[in-house]
Parts: structure tokens; C-alpha cells; sequence
């Protein structure tokens, strides 16, 4: 069983929906991936939940006010040891840092963007000790970066989070013919792909980090996002990493879907 990612510094370690209407999002994740939740962190976060697939905790979920400007979308942290200090290179390497670095949950995180706008959390501390990207119906599978310029994006998150020196006997960078691949304790944990276009009108193209949910049946799951209020931005179909979709929330934050696990 390989260990925790959440336990090596740059490595994945959580994802959260931020949502305007957090009820709502509850009953439509419960239908679409069966999730059930419960209160998170701490009690002054009364706002914020865990989902959980089988009593494991496997996403967060909170909610945004529509005055904020803020539209809902699913979000992927990655471990640091010194926020402070991650949004400091960030900055230095040409990424922008939205909100933070604040206290939240079980530690401190702040929100960024990389340099073509692909928006990421970083989060110090664990945000749920053990958790994990596993092959286990509603638990995250990967993330996915689809930017303009996959090796050039490699170049700044492995700048930033110093993927080539943190633990290289547990996390590797793979650098394929047109794609990045970063492994983590032998789960491949995320791969970064071009074709995305900056400001484009359809945001499904636009530069982002994807959040892939492992499934048993994704027809049969994309069938249950439609009929829930939800919509599918890209049909089933048949990848590199078994067969995938591309989904939409009520409120239009993006995720996917995959049969592929660790």
C-alpha cells in the first residue's frame, strides 16, 4: 500500500468546492457520487464539510457568497511546509497570489494562480491526515493541468515546489512526448497537458487544474450528473486512463470522471 501523498511536501493533498449554495451542492454530490458529509475542521468553520466516500473523508466542500465575485469551482491544494515562504516563490516565479497565506482547518493555506492563470491552493499542514487519491468509487483518482504549454508549466510548479529535490525516492517528474507526469509513492498523482487557450470564452479551454473522481460505471454516473440538474461537457469516452467524462455541476463547476485509479 503506498503512503500517504499528502505526507510529501509538494505533493497533492486535499481538494474543496467552493459553492453559493452549499445545501444544494450537498444533494447533488450525494446523487451524482454518493457522498455523504459531515461538519469539518473547526467549529468556527461552520461553513466548511467533508465528503466522504465510505465513512473516509475524500473532499471538502464551503461556501461562497455570490457578492464576493467569486464563481464556484473545484480546487487543488498541494502540501507545503512554510505557506509564507510558497507564496513568496510563487510570486518569484511569476504565479499571483489571490487570498492568503490564512489560518484554516488543520493549518495554514493561501490561493493562487500559476502564470497562465490556472488557479491552485497550497496548503500547510495536512488537511486530513492519511488522505489519499485512490481507486474507490467517489475518492479523487488524479488531477490533470490543462495549460497552454505543458512543459513550460512543469518548469514552474517543479521551480516552485521543488519536485526534483523534495523526497526523490517517493516523488518523480516524467517528462513524456507531449505530456508531464508527477508520481507520488508510486500512484501517478497528476499530469500536465497543453491545449488549453488564455481567456478563451468557452471555460471548459481555459487553463485549469482538473479534479478526476474515480467511478464504477461513468456512463452510468454521467447519466445520474444530467438527470440531478448537472450537465456533461464531454461525453464518455475512452483516454489513456481508462474511460472518462467531463461534468459539470448545477451551479457550472467543472470535474471529471474516470474508471482509472491507483
Amino acid at each position: 500500500m503506498p503512503e500517504d501523498t499528502g505526507a510529501v511536501h509538494g505533493a497533492p493533498c486535499w481538494v474543496s468546492l467552493m459553492t453559493h449554495d452549499l445545501a444544494a451542492a450537498q444533494e447533488f454530490y450525494t446523487k451524482a457520487l454518493g457522498w455523504t458529509f459531515r461538519p469539518g475542521f473547526r467549529r468556527e468553520e461552520q461553513g466548511y464539510h467533508l465528503a466522504l466516500t465510505e465513512g473516509t473523508p475524500v473532499a471538502g466542500m464551503g461556501m461562497t457568497a455570490r457578492t464576493q465575485g467569486f464563481a464556484p469551482a473545484w480546487t487543488a491544494y498541494f502540501r507545503v511546509a512554510d505557506a509564507n515562504a510558497m507564496a513568496g516563490r510563487i510570486r518569484e516565479h511569476g504565479g499571483t497570489v489571490a487570498v492568503g497565506p490564512m489560518a484554516f482547518g488543520t493549518g495554514r493555506v493561501a490561493w493562487a494562480a500559476d502564470r497562465q492563470d490556472a488557479r491552485f491552493g497550497v496548503w500547510e499542514g495536512e488537511p486530513v491526515p492519511g488522505w489519499r487519491m485512490r481507486r474507490r468509487h467517489g475518492a479523487p483518482a488524479r488531477l490533470q493541468l490543462h495549460t497552454g504549454d505543458a512543459f513550460g508549466a512543469a518548469m514552474f510548479y517543479g521551480a516552485v515546489f521543488s519536485w526534483d529535490q523534495h523526497a526523490p525516492d517517493r516523488m518523480s517528474v516524467r517528462f513524456e512526448a507531449d505530456h508531464v507526469v508527477l508520481w507520488v509513492d508510486g500512484h501517478h498523482a497528476a499530469d500536465l497537458w497543453g491545449g488549453a487557450v488564455d481567456s478563451a470564452p468557452d471555460p471548459t479551454i481555459r487553463p485549469q487544474w482538473r479534479v478526476y473522481f474515480c467511478v464504477d460505471d461513468v456512463d452510468a454516473v454521467a447519466e445520474r450528473v444530467a438527470s440531478a440538474g448537472g450537465g456533461v461537457v464531454r461525453e464518455p469516452h475512452a483516454s489513456h486512463f481508462g474511460r472518462v467524462a467531463g461534468l459539470r455541476d448545477p451551479e457550472g463547476a467543472l470535474f471529471h470522471i474516470t474508471s482509472e485509479g491507483d
